[in-house]
């Protein structure tokens, strides 16, 4: 046999191997980064349920500030009994039962596998968990605070309740799938802290950044829903595209750089302050979970958020919309809006916010307040603010022609400049 039939022989089996060798090694790095820093379970022992109460109530209060109740519940349920659906791009996904029912909620885990779950996202059984339960954030949160928190939870009324099977598309209904989404875009980890800051700025960093999980809305996310580089907290929009997040890193959206202290906790303490108020799915956080964190730690997330590096898109001046459809906006809200927001946007204090210069009003996404004129809604009720007043959904009286009309006039009246709405603007909000 001559030398050029082995070599080319050679060169093929090479290739072969290589074609074989490859695949192996991806899912033996994909498989290794998602048990990176995870320590054996071997010979754990379930917590004593009788915890000591001061752990109990530690426990009760960190899961308010992570806003556990909102998703682990529904509506007209029992509170964390599970069964909420998360709608995401790629299906919905369930809250599970959080409750120490045996059968189906936590009643047979132990605390190191709840650590597992809220450090590493993996369940009791071994299985990854879907990100949106929002261990990325969760896992910056301390073991005690973990082990509080389970103690707090098996201190709740045990809800038989099954938890409902997730109801995503192939393939990302799939554990392979989701391995290869953490191996791209999660590693767990602990805050460290860095070096020249206040004790209260680094404790509103563990809260923000940790059990709030304020990054898991108010940053966008790329076509798998991972994180985009460098835009943590540069707004984006919510997984079900219905609201928009804005960005706190931007004074002109949700940014708290220009606010006083004081009237920043005051909104995140009452869902209301000078500045305006807060609407959608903000205002469900304000009343399940801000208003019952004390002052200080209200404080300490006002410094961190005040601290987000200032990022700003360039704005380009918007065109104006033409005089027929501002006559239209205008007749409109004559009707409907100026009786209480004021035949110049101005307002009331303390009722109906300003609509002139209203941060809410200029974004460039036009969703909120879309989606306010459509829904209506009021501030939460809390108690520096018990009986908040409200505005009527107008989504049975009004079409999309005649929102997107009244809404460019607001957008376009009384010194504001955001671009102006077609009706398909208007269909495309969800």
């Amino acid at each position: 046999m001559s030398a050029k039939p082995r070599s080319s022989r050679r060169r093929w089996i090479r290739g072969v191997l290589l074609a074989i060798a490859c695949p192996v090694l991806i899912v033996i790095l994909v498989a290794w980064l998602n048990v990176r820093g995870e320590e054996s379970l071997h010979g754990d022992q379930r917590r004593d349920p009788k915890a000591a109460p001061s752990l109990v109530e530690k426990g009760a209060y960190l899961a308010r500030a992570g806003n556990c109740m909102g998703c682990h519940s529904t509506a007209g349920g029992t509170d964390f009994a599970g069964g909420h659906g998360v709608q995401t791009p790629f299906g919905t996904v369930y809250a599970s039962n959080l409750t120490p029912d045996p059968k189906t909620g936590m009643g047979s885990w132990t605390d190191s596998e709840f650590w597992r779950a809220m450090h590493h996202g993996r369940s009791k059984d071994g299985r990854l968990l879907y990100p949106a339960f929002p261990y990325p954030s969760y896992t910056n949160i301390t073991r005690e605070d973990s082990d509080a928190l389970f103690a707090y939870l098996r201190t709740i009324p045990a809800v038989e309740r099954a938890n409902r099977a997730h109801e995503l598309r192939f393939p990302y209904n799939t554990q392979a799938a989701l391995a290869i989404w953490r191996a791209m875009f999660f590693r767990p980890g602990t805050l460290e802290a860095p070096g020249g800051r206040t004790a209260e700025w680094q404790r509103g960093r563990y809260l923000v950044d940790g059990l709030a999980h304020c990054a898991a809305c108010h940053s966008s996310r790329n076509f798998l829903g991972g994180t985009s580089l460098n835009t943590e907290f540069a707004g984006g929009l919510m997984p079900d595209k219905a609201w928009y997040a804005p960005s706190l890193a931007s004074p002109n959206e949700a940014g708290l750089q220009k606010w006083s202290p004081a009237d920043a906790v005051k909104l995140l303490k009452d869902g209301v302050a000078s500045h305006g108020g807060v609407s959608g799915p903000m205002a469900d956080v304000v009343y399940s979970s801000t208003q019952y964190l004390s002052e200080q730690d209200l404080k300490a997330m006002v410094a961190y958020l005040a601290s987000i590096a200032v990022h700003e898109t360039e704005k380009k001046d918007a065109p104006r919309a033409s005089s027929d459809v501002m006559v239209r906006g205008a007749k409109i809200y004559d009707q409907k809006c100026a009786a209480c927001h004021g035949d110049k946007g101005q307002g009331a204090t303390s009722m109906y916010p300003a609509l002139a210069g209203n941060r809410a009003v200029l974004l460039d996404s036009p969703n909120n307040l879309v989606q306010i004129i459509r829904r209506g809604g009021f501030y939460p009720s809390t108690p520096g603010n018990p009986r908040p007043f409200g505005m009527p959904p107008f989504k049975q009286v009004l079409s999309n022609e005649e929102i997107a009309a009244l809404t460019t006039y607001i957008r376009q009246s009384w010194g504001n400049a955001a671009p102006a709405l077609s009706t398909l603007d208007v269909q495309r909000v969800q």
